[in-house]
C-alpha cells in the first residue's frame, strides 16, 4: 500500500515519547490505527521487535515509510498533510526558533529526564544509581534557562500560536512534571504546560493506552535537595 492510500499507524505507549505523535495526529483530526503496548515493549511484548528491531516507541509507518523519532514524525504530518495551522512556512521569522524547539525537545530537553527515570526506577534494584539521578535532574533543570526566557512573554512557542514545537516541549515538560520536577519550574512555565494541556485534542490522548501498561512513573525518589533553577 502507497503513502497515497495508506492510513498512517502509530505503536504507542502511555508515558513515553509516542504522546507526541499521537497528539499531533489528534490535533489534525487524522484518521490513524494505533497499537498500544505495554512498556518497555521490547521486554513485554517481544513479537513487537519483528515491526521494529529497535523495540522503541514511538514506531510509526504510513504506506512505505517508517519512521521512529518522536519529534521527526510530528513535522513529517504537519507536511506530508499540510497541517498548515500547526507550523511554520521556511521563510516566517521564527521558522529557524520553530525547528530548533522542534528538536532540542528531545536531544536536550527529554534525554536527562530517561536517565533520571532508568536509574530511578526502570532498572534493577542493584543497578539503580541515586548519583546519576541527582545529575541528570539537575542537567534537565539547567537546560530550561533558555525556555524560561523565551516563554517570558509569549503565550506559545512560536508565532504567538500552539504549533507542533509545542506538543514537542509540552512532553518533556510533562515527563519533568511526572517525575516530580515540576516545582522547579518558574511559574510562567508550569502555567504554559497547563495552558496546552487544556487543549482539546490533548485531554482525548492523555490516557490512550493507559490499561496496557502496569508502569507508571514516580515522583523523584530520593529526597534530594534540588536548586532552584527557576529564577534566571
Amino acid at each position: 500500500m502507497t503513502t497515497e492510500t495508506a492510513k498512517p499507524k502509530l505503536w504507542h505507549c502511555w508515558g513515553s515519547r509516542s504522546l507526541r505523535p499521537l497528539w499531533a495526529l489528534e490535533e489534525m483530526g487524522l484518521d490513524y490505527e494505533l497499537v498500544n503496548l505495554p512498556f518497555p515493549p521490547r521486554m513485554f511484548q517481544r513479537e513487537f521487535l519483528e515491526d521494529n528491531p529497535l523495540g522503541t516507541v514511538p514506531y510509526f509507518t504510513h504506506g512505505e515509510i517508517s519512521m521512529t523519532e518522536s519529534s521527526g514524525i510530528c513535522l513529517y504530518l504537519a507536511e506530508r498533510f499540510q497541517q498548515h495551522e500547526l507550523m511554520l512556512p521556511i521563510d516566517h521569522p521564527e521558522y529557524g526558533d520553530f525547528l530548533n524547539w522542534l528538536f532540542q525537545s528531545d536531544a536536550t530537553l527529554t534525554f536527562p529526564l530517561t536517565l533520571v527515570l532508568r536509574y530511578s526506577q526502570l532498572e534493577a534494584p542493584e543497578n539503580r544509581s541515586p548519583k546519576v539521578v541527582e545529575d541528570y535532574a539537575k542537567w534537565f533543570l539547567a537546560r530550561l534557562k533558555r525556555l524560561n526566557a523565551h516563554l517570558e512573554n509569549r503565550e506559545y512557542l512560536c508565532d504567538g500560536r500552539f504549533t507542533i514545537a509545542d506538543i514537542a516541549v509540552g512532553f518533556a515538560l510533562w515527563l519533568g512534571e511526572s517525575l516530580g520536577l515540576a516545582e522547579c519550574y518558574a511559574p510562567h512555565v508550569r502555567d504554559y504546560l497547563a495552558r496546552i494541556k487544556e487543549r482539546p485534542a490533548y485531554k482525548r490522548v492523555e490516557n490512550v493506552g493507559i490499561e496496557a501498561s502496569s508502569f507508571r512513573p514516580l515522583p523523584y525518589p530520593f529526597g534530594m535537595d534540588l536548586p532552584d533553577l527557576t529564577a534566571r
